[in-house]
């Protein structure tokens, strides 16, 4: 156990980390319309996962102040998204969240080891959720961890290796690199659930050499379960793929003794997640003088980062990937978990982080879907058409749902909650990926709009190729019809022979008439042209029944 004594203490210490991951659609026809939410609950005692009657929905006396203080930092319509619309005057529900979470309660701790021979920690775990959207094929994994009387350096270590999927490499002992030394999910009674096997490098090797697709670690693949990689060989209903980067997003939190006495480079390696800093230069920055010149201006949020205020010397750090706050941990107003800044990073900050990063990860589900559907099209198989069009047209739907459920370029009118969702709107780059990705979507879609009125057309010129040789035969037994065949006393008989052969034979022409249609559209565009000669007319007319290669 680290004693408080220890130089840059962190008196609390929170992490949470945010997984984006992409449902695949549900295999075999049973069910293929089933959402995924709906598949977990049916699962019963098969799976850990619980939906989560939160405090908007279940009895009023769970109902604190940090949540009415949660609640009314959003604008009306980020308020329906997260919320809903809660109950009717007759008590009868309206419309709920378009969000559905789930939760487990099985995990109780993680025991982590930093590096090879490094002591473990131990820290708690607050929580550990599933976040799923209506009309959207996401998942997002939420999890909670803290602890107390941490090393600066230690926190650290967790923001920077805690949050990855799979180890990035090893080294020459074959430790692995950049990721945690060993991770352990604990129970209630201290018993080890699962853990990490990121020191078998063979396992993922082979893994992407047949797959071509990165393997899970252990304890987050059994962390996921019943949910299932859709690259492994587990059987499961609900499949995921990755969607963003290995690393998790994250948010920290840091109550310190005398935040302002941290170096710059104790605040640019928590704002740029890169770890501690080695034993003999710690105090060195982590990158270049000039990368990191406008640092304070681009990640710090600095409104509160003064002497006075309710909270001293509280600083933000946000760059997309990470939301890092720093503050005195004796600021009662800063450890409070029902009114203070606590209360704010696990309510607010939580949301608007999970807003901006979910936002991403759809855009980028849309984008992959496009390219997807691009790969699987096979322009000579009818069946591979219609379902290239039914998939360009499904997705632009769901992008237009998308865009009036959930863009939002605000979420809130309160400066601090504004300020800091721009800065991850902008470090994301998500006005540029929605723009980008619905420029491709429309795109497909012009096309496919094109391409029918293309084939109507075509259409339009065969119907009328047709009527205008029908016409001739028409004026002419309209002309000569009261005299050519003077069958108007013929026995019942004759006159149904008559009618039989003339209806076959018309058939029969006008079967031939469209098969020949773009023949003779082509024969007509020429005949109708002036300027050419009778002998080009004559070889137009020829050319109806000319084999493909001499016509070439």
């Amino acid at each position: 156990m680290h004693t408080p004594e220890a130089p840059h203490c962190v008196r609390h210490f929170g992490q949470i980390l945010l997984w984006p991951l992409r449902l695949m659609p549900v295999r075999g026809g049973e069910g293929r319309h089933a959402k995924p939410w709906e598949i977990l609950s049916a699962m019963g005692d098969a799976s850990p996962w619980r939906e989560v009657v939160d405090e908007y929905t279940g009895d009023a006396c769970n109902f604190h102040e940090r949540h009415y203080n949660e609640f009314v930092t959003f604008l009306p319509y980020v308020q329906r998204f997260l919320y809903g619309e809660g109950h009717a005057k007759g008590g009868g529900q309206v419309h709920g969240s378009p969000m559905r979470v789930f939760r487990r309660h099985d995990v109780s701790a993680v025991r982590v080891v930093l590096r090879p021979g490094a002591e473990p920690i131990t820290l708690s775990v607050v929580h550990v959720d599933l976040y799923f959207f209506l009309d959207l094929d996401l998942v997002l994994l939420n999890v909670e961890v803290a602890g107390d009387n941490l090393p600066l350096t230690h926190a650290q270590e967790l923001l920077y290796r805690f949050g990855r999927g799979y180890p990035s490499g090893w080294d020459a002992q074959g430790q692995a690199q950049h990721c945690l030394h060993q991770a352990e999910w604990l129970g209630a009674q201290g018993q080890v659930l699962a853990q990490s096997d990121a020191g078998q490098p063979d396992l993922f090797m082979s893994h992407v050499a047949r797959h071509r697709a990165p393997r899970i670690a252990a304890h987050w693949d059994w962390l996921l379960q019943p949910l299932v990689s859709d690259h492994s060989d587990h059987v499961g209903a609900l499949r995921y793929r990755q969607i963003e980067y290995y690393r998790m997003p994250l948010l920290g939190y840091l109550a310190v003794d005398e935040p302002q006495m941290l170096s710059r480079s104790d605040f640019v390696r928590l704002g740029l997640v890169t770890g501690a800093g080695s034993a003999d230069g710690e105090a060195a920055l982590p990158f270049a003088n000039d990368h990191l010149q406008d640092f304070e201006e681009r990640y710090c949020y600095d409104r509160f980062w003064t002497a006075g205020g309710a909270a001293p010397h509280t600083r933000y750090l946000c760059t997309g990937h990470s939301l890092v706050v720093v503050g005195d941990a004796n600021s009662q107003f800063f450890t409070c978990r029902d009114r203070g800044v606590l209360a704010q990073f696990r309510h607010q900050h939580f949301l608007l982080f999970l807003i901006a990063h979910f936002q991403k990860a759809a855009l980028l589900m849309f984008s992959d879907r496009l390219a997807e559907t691009l790969r699987n099209l096979n322009i000579s198989d009818p069946g591979s058409v219609r379902t290239f069009k039914r998939s360009i047209r499904s997705s632009f739907a769901g992008f237009l749902r998308f865009t009036h459920r959930y863009w939002f370029h605000e979420i809130s009118e309160q400066a601090q909650t504004r300020a800091l969702f721009a800065k991850c709107a902008q470090h994301l780059g998500l006005d540029p990926l929605y723009s980008e990705v619905k420029e491709r979507i429309a795109d497909m879609n012009n096309y496919l709009e094109a391409d029918s009125l293309r084939r109507q057309a075509n259409t339009v010129v065969r119907l009328t190729v047709v009527t205008i040789l029908g016409l001739i035969g028409t004026i002419t037994t309209g002309f000569l019809g009261m005299n050519l065949l003077a069958e108007a006393d013929a026995p019942m008989s004759r006159k149904v022979l008559v009618f039989a052969v003339v209806f076959v034979v018309t058939i029969a022409l006008t079967v031939y008439t469209m098969a020949k249609s773009k023949r003779l559209s082509d024969f007509l565009d020429v005949l109708s042209e002036e300027r050419v000669g009778a002998w080009t007319k004559l070889k137009a007319f020829a050319a109806i029944w000319a084999r493909d290669r001499d016509r070439d």
